[in-house]
């Protein structure tokens, strides 16, 4: 996905230009340290204490200049209102939240009003047209048939969340004011390995086979995950 993200942002911006980004819901701030280390200003937003002090704990090891280009906030990523002004960020990023909303239009639209005009916004979520593949890859036939019917799953935490589909998020965001211009799938041929398995020695040639499905049909319909990508107009 940082591929996927880096290709959009390279077709949008010059080269060497210093972005502000803004990664709500950033977790332990992998995402937001990558592209401080790039040069831009990142504003991670985390609302969980737990993923806030493991991203400054991985903060406090790097230079003092990446220090200086990267802060975290502690808040709710559907109160972004709150903490900053329309039009304040080049790109926000939203990975990985929306299966942890009920009811995510606010929070799109909240997140679409954070961005200049011309701005980037970078979402990450399960992919609700897909959900019977993991049950029936791994076997599990009772599983994969319920999973056609639902937009609901128990996710590898244990935890009830929903999914999303492509053609609502695509009606969503032409509605806020960012349509999609780009959507990629993630986790295509890697979505059954075990969380703990060992990364192979040809790891690249993986990357490359998924990058390859993850923007070639059909094999994207079919990822575990999409990202999806709007432009603020």
């Amino acid at each position: 996905m940082a591929r996927q993200l880096d290709e959009q942002i390279a077709g949008r911006y010059p080269v060497g230009r210093r972005l502000r980004v803004l990664d709500v819901g950033m977790g332990q701030g992998t995402q937001a340290l990558r592209l401080a280390r790039l040069g831009h200003e990142v504003t991670g937003l985390e609302q969980d204490a737990t993923m806030i002090a493991a991203a400054r704990e991985a903060l406090s090891g790097e230079p003092e200049g990446i220090r200086e280009r990267m802060r975290i906030i502690e808040g709710d990523g559907r109160d972004t209102g709150v903490h900053f002004l329309p039009g304040s960020f080049d790109v926000v990023l939203c990975h990985g939240v929306l299966m942890y909303v009920e009811e995510p239009d606010a929070l799109l639209a909240g997140l679409a009003r954070m961005l200049a005009p011309g701005g980037l916004l970078s979402l990450l979520v399960r992919n609700a047209d897909a959900l019977a593949m993991r049950p029936g890859l791994s076997g599990n036939w009772a599983g994969a048939l319920d999973a056609f019917d639902t937009v609901s799953y128990r996710n590898r935490l244990g935890l009830d969340v929903r999914a999303d589909r492509l053609a609502t998020l695509t009606g969503t965001l032409a509605g806020i004011g960012a349509p999609l211009q780009a959507w990629y799938g993630v986790r295509i041929f890697t979505d059954t390995a075990a969380d703990a398995a060992e990364i192979p020695d040809d790891v690249e040639v993986l990357l490359a086979a998924e990058e390859r499905a993850g923007r070639t049909d059909p094999y994207r319909q079919v990822a575990a995950l999409l990202h999806l990508c709007g432009v603020r107009g």
